[in-house]
C-alpha cells in the first residue's frame, strides 16, 4: 500500500492546512482580520464625502 510522502516535518499531515489553531481558525486569519479592520477604520477622503453629499442632494430633486 502506498503512503503519501512526508514533507519532512514531523506531526504535519500532507494535504491539511498548516497552523490550524485549536479553535479551528487558520494561523493567518488573525493577520487578515487586522488588515481588514485597519482598512475599514480609515476615514473617507474629502473627495468621497463631497461625492456622497452631491449624490444625496441629487435625490431631493
Amino acid at each position: 500500500m502506498d503512503h503519501p510522502k512526508s514533507n519532512g516535518q514531523p506531526g504535519k499531515t500532507p494535504g491539511l492546512p498548516p497552523e490550524v489553531r485549536r479553535d479551528g481558525e487558520p494561523g493567518w486569519a488573525g493577520g487578515l482580520r487586522k488588515l481588514y479592520n485597519s482598512v475599514v477604520d480609515e476615514p473617507l477622503p474629502d473627495s468621497f464625502q463631497d461625492l456622497l453629499k452631491k449624490l444625496d442632494d441629487g435625490d431631493d430633486a
